[in-house]
């Protein structure tokens, strides 16, 4: 399953908000840099679907605010 995420970096909450306009809304709280806001996002999506963070993979939008994200499971 492929899903698009919109995420907010350096937000004072981390959590998954919910869908809004066709995305889905990511709050993390780390810096957009040296890819920590993705791992971030990565770990953070893997406690809300209940999988393992291998599951998780992001296709497209690695330095951007819109990402294309893989959902497989296991």
């Amino acid at each position: 399953m492929i899903i698009k995420v919109k995420v907010t970096a350096n937000s004072k909450e981390e959590r998954v908000v919910g869908e809004e306009d066709g995305f889905l809304k990511v709050k993390v709280r780390t810096p957009p840099e040296d890819g920590k806001a993705n791992s971030a996002v990565i770990e953070l999506l893997a406690k809300h679907f209940k999988l393992p963070k291998r599951c998780i993979i992001i296709q497209s939008g690695h330095t951007a605010r819109i990402k294309s994200i893989l959902i497989d499971t296991p």
